[in-house]
């Protein structure tokens, strides 16, 4: 080949290669930041970003939903799970009252027969809905229980529990009995440091146990559905993830437990970036976390 033709040639596939790259990062930038999975042939979950995770059970009559994450990524979120089915919304689930999973409801206005959540849960919606006044950006559960709650719908037996004070004071777990799978809300998140919520009741204290009495109460085969993942770590996991968030916990509360009496401050104490028992937690919320957890182990309650 002559030094124009190598040229010439060169120029071409380069030039090929270039539009090649261009259409496969357009291709890039058009592919969806959300998605479904389909856990059985009718319970399935969604996630977008890192907002909490919302799963959905389709059965002949209707559909159940749990969490509604904010409107624009719920919005994805109804447009993807129409094409799945076009029966009615029959119940939407609040694990908790956070703006990521509840934030989304608005959108269900007119077209679920039925919202539902810890009767704490619904109090902290609308308490700090009315602090920010956007109270007609929210969409209220109709109906709330305290312990436990449970409603056949098709062939799923679905069953909320209540488990006390952990991530907030109204956190609800929800188990699908046929499946065995069981929606988790904010009581775990996975290799990811969680929000406390001390303003809504948190008690990581009783969040350990909760997670104990969860264990147990839940087998081996079960599958849970975690309400935030670090990325690269999946939504859904087994019993083995809980133990592995709770020995986090455990092993938070005890470093600020041992340096509050070392007389260390809390400042002093939030310059950790990560601990040597569970290193998995660390970046981003890590801070917040000891913060929270260095808060509920000075508070004293006012005596009048």
């Amino acid at each position: 080949m002559n030094r124009k033709a190598f040229l010439k040639s060169s120029a071409f596939t380069m030039g090929a290669l270039a539009l090649a790259n261009q259409r496969l990062f357009a291709g890039i930038l058009q592919e969806p930041t959300w998605k479904i999975e389909m856990l059985t042939d009718s319970i399935g979950i969604f996630n977008e970003g890192h907002k909490g995770t919302i799963a959905f059970y389709i059965y002949k009559d209707g559909i159940i939903v749990v969490d509604a994450q904010t409107p624009d990524t719920c919005t994805h979120f109804l447009d993807e799970v129409k094409k799945k089915s076009t029966v009615p919304f029959e119940l939407l689930i609040n694990t908790h009252h956070h703006v990521d999973h509840s934030g989304g409801n608005i959108l269900f206005k007119g077209n679920v027969k039925h919202i539902i959540a810890h009767e704490n849960s619904k109090y902290n919606q609308m308490r700090v809905a009315t602090i920010m006044k956007s109270e007609k950006k929210n969409l209220y559960p109709d109906m709330t229980f305290k312990e436990s709650w449970c409603q056949k719908f098709g062939k799923e037996n679905i069953c909320l529990y209540h488990y006390g004070p952990a991530h907030t004071d109204g956190d609800a777990i929800v188990h699908f009995e046929y499946g065995d799978i069981v929606h988790l809300g904010d009581l775990v998140w996975n290799r990811k440091a969680p929000g406390i919520d001390r303003f809504a009741g948190a008690s990581v204290k009783n969040w350990i146990q909760s997670l104990a009495k969860i264990y147990s109460d839940f087998g081996k085969n079960t599958r849970f559905i975690f309400g935030h993942s670090l990325d690269g770590f999946h939504s859904v996991g087994d019993r083995e993830d809980l133990k592995a968030f709770s020995n986090y916990l455990s092993h938070m509360l005890l470093y600020v437990e041992t340096q509050i009496k070392r007389g260390r401050t809390k400042k002093e104490i939030m310059k950790a970036t990560g601990l040597s028992g569970t290193p998995e937690w660390k970046g981003e919320g890590f801070t917040k976390a000891l913060s929270a957890a260095y808060d509920e182990l000075t508070y004293v309650e006012d005596i009048d």
